[in-house]
């Protein structure tokens, strides 16, 4: 994470990413207004990052659970996602992709399905604690990380 504006606003850069930055959030203060956006309203309602691994996933999911941020886990038969507020309300989510490789007709659907709750160890279990994911999917074969 990059601050430039210490109290006001942070500029956010996901592991492994080439940008300066993915994302700057700017704080309004108790002037703010809880957000009605994907509700209500226009406005962001809804951003995801991608990790690595589903060690990282689980790691993530004992940090926001510390912080009091996570307010969701769902396994969505190909993917694997935590979702979160920040300290404004705006949901994000932290997602792990099945790769290419590893795809079956059981994950694809489970998808179809439905959306159930995440469990993490279980996932470990099939695909393994520190497979990339998104290999052939977000990241196409080839491509080093």
């Amino acid at each position: 994470m990059k601050i430039s504006m210490p109290g006001q606003a942070a500029f956010l850069q996901a592991p492994d990413s080439t940008n300066d930055h993915d994302i700057g959030l700017f704080q309004l203060g108790p002037r703010a207004g809880a957000s009605q956006a994907g509700r209500s309203t226009v406005g962001m309602y809804h951003i995801a990052w991608e990790v690595g691994t589903l060690n990282e996933l689980e790691e993530t999911a004992r940090k926001l659970t510390e912080a009091g941020a996570l307010v969701g886990a769902s396994d969505h038969g190909t993917t694997k996602s935590l979702y979160a507020h920040d300290p404004d309300g705006l949901e994000f989510e932290v997602v792990w992709l099945i790769p290419a490789h590893l795809l079956d007709d059981a994950a694809i659907a489970a998808g179809a399905s439905g959306i159930r709750p995440l469990d993490i160890a279980k996932e470990k279990a099939r695909y393994g604690a520190d497979t990339r994911g998104g290999v052939g999917i977000s990241i196409p074969i080839g491509v080093t990380v």
